[in-house]
């Protein structure tokens, strides 16, 4: 792919550069050196020509040799606390989606032995069903966007809709629907997101910039059944506030300080060293944040620290909650937690962008998170911040400030497509903030060839990710202590 002018680089070249969200020299060029920034006709042809070199169909291909997930596992639980590894392998054992829940790192190498378009965006990196979600905007607005960013990093695009596309017919064969409602709400979350794709290919960058889907509005497309599903979730979701939170776990002592309660292993105080590192994070976490932010954490105090586990994957990770209070006992919980690598570059081998590359050596890991969070977002928690210390790279946020989400084997049949579409379109609209989001549109076009071979790929990796859930089971599986006991005996025998 190659011509005259600007963007007549191949699209895998120009999109491993990424465009520094920085400005530089060269955003200030003189006239005399201007040139014309392609047209999006141009971009769309850019993207319209990658299918020579990578077929459309073969977004098909699902490479099963040469695997061995369940040592990816183990590599990662050799990271973590070990003390909480029994905990994670609990989690992911409770069903074939909360295994696939935990495992982003197996996909993502599964990914990187198929081939690709070649067209890299800003991508979450974990984009299942149950990492979409509520949260309240800085305007106490509910929004409904992507909710979880430790993956996030540039890659295909379609890697987040593979993601995607099979967390909806994992969780649709999980709550034992009928293959034909699975297979149209998959297919219906492609066609979707192809049909936003396009449509966000003509508008301006910033148009997409302030696009955002707000929980009410969204509900106006709906049917009426789907709308009582969302407003039950909105409802519930509207509940869930930092006040909430505050209420439930913690407790005023005599000296008016709050202090969180215990309730172990989920929430626990932490080590005298975290305690005694706290204060000095706190400065560097508040170095990242806004200006506006850091004026309002001037008028708190530090009260209580304490680790709490979170996710499925995530379990093992280090995080915390910080708890704030003012003089009238009023509290503000943030949580930090640990970012390491992304799995996208750590195990798909997709190496970033040298701005990226940058930032993240300068910056940390937490940076990467909270740069990503704030590109694929449309609206983002104004207390987002990151931090380096002792134990690695950390990011900060809100506790629970009406974060929510939808639990898919409570949907009925047609909320649970329209509820994969809702998805598609926010993921559409996160990828549309890349530079190369015309061409995504243009290698997908109608989306219709794009649409069977992410379904088909979708159908086997969910056959390929329940044979490793069984694995994992298997390999995890205590033996009854009456096998134990005759295992002991014969041994003794000799």
């Amino acid at each position: 792919m190659t011509g005259a002018g600007p963007g007549s680089e191949p699209i895998a070249v120009r999109a491993g550069r990424w465009h520094d969200v920085r400005m530089t020299e060269a955003n200030y060029i003189s006239a005399l050196e201007w040139s014309r920034p392609s047209t999006v006709a141009e971009r769309l042809a850019e993207g319209k020509a990658a299918r020579e070199a990578a077929p459309r169909s073969g977004l098909a291909h699902l490479t099963t040799t040469d695997r061995d997930p369940l040592s990816i596992l183990e590599a990662q639980n050799a990271t973590r606390m070990q003390e909480l590894v029994p905990l994670r392998v609990e989690r992911m054992s409770a069903s074939p989606f909360a295994f696939y829940r935990g495992t982003a790192a197996i996909q993502a190498a599964d990914l990187a032995a198929d081939p690709h378009s070649g067209i890299l965006v800003a991508s979450c990196g974990d984009a299942h069903v149950s990492n979409f979600g509520f949260f309240a905007s800085p305007q106490r607005t509910l929004m409904f966007d992507l909710n979880d960013f430790d993956e996030a990093a540039f890659a295909p695009w379609e890697w987040d809709l593979k993601r995607l596309v099979t967390s909806v017919v994992i969780a649709g064969q999980a709550t034992s629907r009928d293959d034909d409602v699975v297979q149209t709400a998959a297919l219906a979350a492609v066609r979707t997101y192809a049909r936003a794709m396009a449509a966000n290919a003509d508008r301006s960058s910033v148009q997409r910039f302030f696009e955002h889907f707000d929980a009410e509005s969204g509900l106006k497309a709906m049917d009426s059944e789907s709308q009582r599903t969302m407003r039950a979730a909105i409802k519930e979701a509207e509940k869930r506030t930092g006040e909430r939170a505050a209420r439930k776990l913690t407790t005023l002592s005599e000296d008016g300080r709050l202090l969180f309660v215990e309730r172990p292993p989920t929430m626990t105080h932490t080590t005298p060293e975290i305690e005694g590192r706290l204060h000095d994070n706190m400065l560097k976490y508040l170095e990242s944040a806004n200006v506006d932010v850091r004026l309002v954490l001037r008028q708190y105090v530090l009260s209580d620290i304490a680790m709490r586990v979170v996710g499925v994957g995530s379990v093992g990770t280090l995080c915390t909650l910080i708890l704030l209070q003012d003089g009238d006992a009023n509290a503000l919980i943030l949580q930090g937690k640990q970012a390491g690598r992304s799995v996208l570059e750590e195990y798909g081998g997709i190496e970033q962008p040298p701005a990226v590359a940058e930032f993240v050596a300068e910056q940390g890991e937490g940076g990467r998170v909270v740069a990503l969070q704030r590109i694929l977002q449309a609206v983002s928690d104004p207390f987002l911040g990151h931090l380096k210390a002792f134990a690695g790279d950390f990011y900060v946020r809100q506790f629970n400030d009406m974060k929510g989400g939808i639990e898919m084997n409570e949907l009925e049949d047609t909320p649970f497509r329209q509820y994969a579409e809702s998805c598609a379109t926010v993921l559409a609209r996160a990828h549309s903030q890349s530079p190369h989001a015309a061409q995504v549109a243009g290698y997908i076009g109608n989306g219709r060839i794009v649409g069977e071979a992410i379904l088909e790929w979708a159908y086997a990796y969910a056959d390929l990710s329940r044979a490793d859930y069984d694995a994992f089971v298997a390999a995890h599986a205590k033996p009854h202590p009456a096998t134990v006991a005759t295992q002991a005996a014969a041994k003794a025998l000799g």
